[in-house]
Protein backbone atom coordinates (compact mmCIF):
# COMPACT_ATOMS: atom_id res chain seq x y z
CA UNK A 1 0.00 0.00 0.00
CA UNK A 2 1.40 3.09 -1.02
CA UNK A 3 -1.20 5.57 -0.83
CA UNK A 4 -1.33 8.36 1.39
CA UNK A 5 -3.06 11.52 3.20
CA UNK A 6 -1.42 13.96 4.75
CA UNK A 7 -3.04 15.81 7.50
CA UNK A 8 -2.77 19.91 8.04
CA UNK A 9 0.45 20.29 9.75
CA UNK A 10 2.67 18.05 7.56
CA UNK A 11 3.81 20.25 4.57
CA UNK A 12 2.15 20.23 1.25
CA UNK A 13 5.27 19.95 -0.77
CA UNK A 14 6.02 16.50 1.18
CA UNK A 15 3.63 15.12 -1.10
CA UNK A 16 5.13 16.02 -4.06
CA UNK A 17 8.37 14.42 -2.99
CA UNK A 18 6.25 11.25 -2.44
CA UNK A 19 5.47 10.94 -5.27
CA UNK A 20 8.65 11.08 -6.89
CA UNK A 21 9.20 8.51 -5.41
CA UNK A 22 6.31 6.23 -6.53
CA UNK A 23 3.66 7.02 -3.63
CA UNK A 24 0.10 7.92 -4.37
CA UNK A 25 0.23 11.24 -2.15
CA UNK A 26 -2.17 14.11 -1.54
CA UNK A 27 -2.24 16.24 1.17
CA UNK A 28 -5.53 17.62 2.73
CA UNK A 29 -4.97 21.18 1.07
CA UNK A 30 -4.54 20.12 -2.24
CA UNK A 31 -8.12 18.52 -2.04
CA UNK A 32 -10.20 20.88 -0.60
CA UNK A 33 -10.20 19.65 2.93
CA UNK A 34 -7.72 22.18 4.88
CA UNK A 35 -10.26 22.61 7.31
CA UNK A 36 -11.92 19.49 7.40
CA UNK A 37 -12.47 17.34 11.16
CA UNK A 38 -10.06 14.73 11.77
CA UNK A 39 -12.88 12.46 11.46
CA UNK A 40 -13.94 13.54 7.97
CA UNK A 41 -10.12 13.21 7.06
CA UNK A 42 -9.91 9.57 8.36
CA UNK A 43 -13.75 8.77 6.73
CA UNK A 44 -11.79 9.98 3.23
CA UNK A 45 -8.29 7.93 4.17
CA UNK A 46 -10.98 4.93 4.73
CA UNK A 47 -12.64 5.20 1.37
CA UNK A 48 -9.55 5.95 -0.85
CA UNK A 49 -7.50 2.84 0.57
CA UNK A 50 -5.13 5.02 2.06
CA UNK A 51 -2.73 6.05 5.30
CA UNK A 52 -3.66 8.71 6.92
CA UNK A 53 0.11 10.82 8.25
CA UNK A 54 -0.48 13.12 10.81
CA UNK A 55 1.13 15.42 13.57
CA UNK A 56 -2.22 14.94 15.07
CA UNK A 57 -1.89 12.61 18.46
CA UNK A 58 -6.28 12.71 18.25
CA UNK A 59 -6.41 9.81 15.04
CA UNK A 60 -5.31 7.54 16.96
CA UNK A 61 -7.72 8.12 19.48
CA UNK A 62 -10.73 8.68 16.82
CA UNK A 63 -9.42 5.13 16.14
CA UNK A 64 -9.74 3.62 19.52
CA UNK A 65 -13.08 5.24 20.34
CA UNK A 66 -14.56 3.79 16.83
CA UNK A 67 -13.01 0.84 17.41
CA UNK A 68 -12.10 1.09 13.70
CA UNK A 69 -9.54 -1.47 11.61
CA UNK A 70 -9.08 1.17 9.12
CA UNK A 71 -7.80 3.47 8.11
CA UNK A 72 -4.37 2.82 9.52
CA UNK A 73 -2.47 5.99 10.58
CA UNK A 74 1.26 6.72 11.35
CA UNK A 75 1.64 9.44 13.97
CA UNK A 76 4.97 11.31 13.03
CA UNK A 77 6.16 12.60 16.55
CA UNK A 78 8.70 15.32 15.01
CA UNK A 79 8.17 18.96 14.98
CA UNK A 80 10.25 21.16 12.91
CA UNK A 81 10.76 18.78 9.76
CA UNK A 82 11.14 20.22 6.24
CA UNK A 83 8.63 18.35 3.89
CA UNK A 84 12.45 16.28 2.81
CA UNK A 85 12.28 15.52 6.31
CA UNK A 86 8.65 14.64 6.32
CA UNK A 87 9.07 12.57 3.46
CA UNK A 88 12.27 10.54 4.60
CA UNK A 89 10.48 9.54 7.30
CA UNK A 90 7.29 8.33 6.16
CA UNK A 91 9.30 6.66 3.52
CA UNK A 92 11.10 4.50 6.64
CA UNK A 93 7.55 4.22 8.50
CA UNK A 94 6.64 2.57 4.60
CA UNK A 95 9.56 0.58 4.38
CA UNK A 96 9.67 -0.83 8.14
CA UNK A 97 5.28 -1.36 8.53
CA UNK A 98 4.58 -2.43 4.98
CA UNK A 99 2.75 -5.11 6.48
CA UNK A 100 1.15 -3.58 9.51
CA UNK A 101 0.24 -0.36 7.35
CA UNK A 102 -1.70 -2.91 4.58
CA UNK A 103 -3.17 -5.15 7.63
CA UNK A 104 -4.57 -2.09 9.64
CA UNK A 105 -2.41 0.00 12.15
CA UNK A 106 -1.45 3.08 14.63
CA UNK A 107 1.69 3.60 13.67
CA UNK A 108 4.14 6.62 16.24
CA UNK A 109 7.19 7.08 14.81
CA UNK A 110 9.67 9.59 15.85
CA UNK A 111 13.18 9.81 14.11
CA UNK A 112 14.73 6.45 16.35
CA UNK A 113 12.04 4.48 16.97
CA UNK A 114 8.47 2.91 15.37
CA UNK A 115 5.95 1.56 17.17
CA UNK A 116 3.20 -0.95 16.00
CA UNK A 117 -0.34 -1.64 17.55
CA UNK A 118 -2.36 -3.29 15.38
CA UNK A 119 -5.99 -2.40 14.44
CA UNK A 120 -8.29 -1.81 16.33
CA UNK A 121 -6.80 -0.78 18.98
CA UNK A 122 -8.13 -1.35 22.73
Amino acid sequence: MKRILLDQGLAPRAAEILRTLGFEASHVAGIGMQEADDAAILSRAREEGAVCVTLDQDFHTHLALASSGSPSVALLRVQGLDAQGQADLICTVFERCEDALRDGAAITADLESIRIRRLPLK
